[in-house]
């Protein structure tokens, strides 16, 4: 059976993979908001869909609605997804908030008391746990023989341009910096795969990148995390790419940075198949990640 879905912050980057996979499980988007009117991408999918620019003439309709809603998308700023994943909650609906889910344990403690007063679920985007190298990584790992501790590098280099520091995901407080609006997918993966946390060094911390070691429960990681495009490989500069993934493991690049496009339609099958990830898989990361903000 078809489900009806509201989604929130339809003008951004990301929504356009929000209506693509809504679109591909076969499902409706029936009403969108963005403070943004620049809306012309919602044709291609759903151009009979309700539109508000403003959050109150969005509640009235929710008011009026909510019953046939199933869920909400969420695609705002990170510092809002509290805020939305709460009013979906207070009216029964189920959620699926792009990543981070919440900038601090505190944020998700909440999310989680408002949970528990819903018919409402709360889920988030995790793709990393669905791309096809990282899921053969993991069963390598957890099929591996013995204790042995593995020797990892991971590399994410993202490359952005001036509109970037000017915008929300330039404002650490509206993003949660690097750490957070690049990086939670990436320790999420580490944690997913290696086990939790044992110690941690932050080698270098700013604006535009960080770099550190997790001792994790079966490997040593150093991580590089970086918005700069001198960072870049020069063979991948050479293609005109201005993103890289690597991962190596004890001595063995996978370089990933290609089989991304589909994945939030893989996300939202699993969830609307009943299964998906939600406040406590992501727990772990975003704590860790507060730990190296206030370390820092």
């Amino acid at each position: 059976m078809n489900k009806n879905f509201v989604l929130i912050g339809s003008a951004g980057y990301i929504a356009e993979r929000h209506m693509k996979a809504i679109k591909e499980t076969g499902n409706n988007i029936i009403c969108a908001m963005d403070k943004s009117d620049v809306m012309g991408r919602m044709d291609s999918y759903f151009p009979e869909a309700e539109f508000f620019t403003t959050f109150s003439y969005f509640e009235r309709y929710l008011k009026r609605n909510h019953h046939d809603i199933d869920y909400v998308s969420i695609c705002v700023p990170n510092d809002m997804h509290l805020f939305y994943t709460r009013v979906a909650l207070s009216y029964g609906l189920n959620v699926i908030c792009e990543k981070p889910l919440a900038l601090t344990v505190s944020e998700l403690s909440n999310m989680d008391d408002a949970q528990s007063f819903s018919e409402g679920d709360v889920h988030t985007i995790l793709q990393l746990r669905y791309h096809p190298a990282i899921l053969q990584i993991r069963k390598n790992i957890l099929n591996g023989a013995g204790q042995k501790k593995h020797h990892v590098h991971l590399e994410y280099i993202t490359s952005r341009g001036k509109w970037y520091y000017k915008s929300w995901k330039g404002d650490v407080e509206r993003s949660g910096g690097v750490l957070m609006n690049i990086g939670i997918h990436f320790f999420d993966m580490l944690l997913w795969i290696f086990g939790d946390v044992v110690s941690y060094k932050i080698h270098a911390y700013g604006k535009e990148k960080a770099t550190g070691t997790l001792e994790l429960e079966r490997a040593t990681v150093h991580w590089n995390l970086s918005l700069d495009y001198d960072d870049l490989p020069k063979d991948v500069k050479a293609k005109g790419q201005r993103t890289y993934r690597s991962i190596t493991i004890d001595g063995t690049e996978l370089e990933f940075s290609d089989g991304f496009t589909n994945l939030h339609t893989v996300c939202y099958q699993d969830i609307l198949d009943g299964n998906g990830y939600g406040i406590v898989d992501i727990w772990k990361s975003i704590e860790l990640v507060n730990k190296i903000q206030n370390f820092k």
